[in-house]
């Protein structure tokens, strides 16, 4: 799900714009291929429900060309992301200290 305090940046047709990814991706993970609304087993043993999301791969929420955004899996798009979250908690403890 968008993250309310981020919703304003996405643009009003973005069902439009994640459905029509979807189906380019053909329902599936567009890095490991599962599909959307199977299931599988997570890291600690639990059978999970997997949910596509669509990534931004630039982490621009405006960025909406087709070329910068992937149907991921929910581990996929956290794999993806975590760099970007390092990064950005590295920054925001920085900018705190100072």
């Amino acid at each position: 799900p968008i993250r309310p305090e981020i919703k304003a940046r996405y643009p009003k047709n973005w069902q439009e714009i994640r459905a029509a990814i979807l189906e380019r991706a053909g329902n599936c993970c567009e890095f490991c291929g599962v599909r959307n609304h199977t299931y599988r087993q997570n890291a600690q043993g639990k059978t999970v429900r997997v949910v596509l999301t669509i990534a931004h791969l630039d982490h621009t929420p405006e960025h909406c060309d087709p070329s910068n955004l992937r149907a991921l899996c929910q581990k996929c798009h956290n794999a993806y992301d975590a760099p970007h979250r390092a990064e950005t908690r590295k920054k925001t403890k920085l900018n705190q200290n100072q």
